[in-house]
């Protein structure tokens, strides 16, 4: 089976408010660049993966990651549910939506995770903590239903969901605080 994956990407001045001065050796748009990079080229390099869909309205992220091999579809606004299911209810086959800030992401545990999805017709991978969604896949795009945002496991698990269990702790961790890019650079991100 043969992953489409979508990546909800804000624009970078707007994206990760809470990391501002997280690493002083950059300023904050390259911060929020540098994990979304760490993400698509994991993704891109997946083998379970067959396309990468970034959607977004930064164009210098659209730039870089499209250079990268993603292709871009303009965020339709309404935040990042609708964002998801403007780029995923276009896709008949599996579909999966990663967050963008998972900058330490190893290609070999995305692939782990969709071939273990790819048993169920809608599954999640929670954060590291367990509340937060950091992949959510659906054996076809409109059966996606993301419900990203606080308390999202929850949400995900209570409309019917499977919650993947598997040990992928690049996968799980995200990087929303300083302590959690501190982390994320113990895990391989290179900052």
């Amino acid at each position: 089976m043969t992953w489409t994956v979508v990546v909800p990407l804000k624009s970078l001045a707007d994206g990760k408010s809470r990391l501002r001065g997280a690493a002083p050796h950059l300023d904050h748009d390259r911060l929020v660049l540098a994990l979304a990079v760490g993400t698509v080229e994991a993704a891109l390099k997946a083998s379970e993966v067959g396309r990468v869909v970034v959607v977004t309205g930064d164009a210098e992220a659209s730039s870089v990651l499209g250079a990268m091999g993603a292709e871009i579809t303009a965020d339709p606004g309404g935040g990042l549910n609708a964002a998801i299911r403007a780029a995923a209810n276009t896709e008949t086959g599996p579909v999966a939506a990663l967050l963008g800030d998972v900058g330490a992401l190893v290609p070999v545990e995305l692939d782990a995770a969709l071939a273990a999805g790819s048993a169920y017709p809608r599954w999640f991978v929670a954060d590291a903590e367990g509340t937060g969604t950091v992949l959510l896949g659906a054996v076809r795009g409109d059966r996606l239903e993301p419900r990203f945002g606080p308390g999202s496991a929850a949400a995900h698990a209570g409309s019917g969901a499977t919650a993947l269990t598997g040990d992928w702790p690049t996968l799980r961790h995200d990087v929303d605080t300083p302590a959690d890019l501190a982390r994320a650079r113990m895990l391989g991100l290179d900052l």
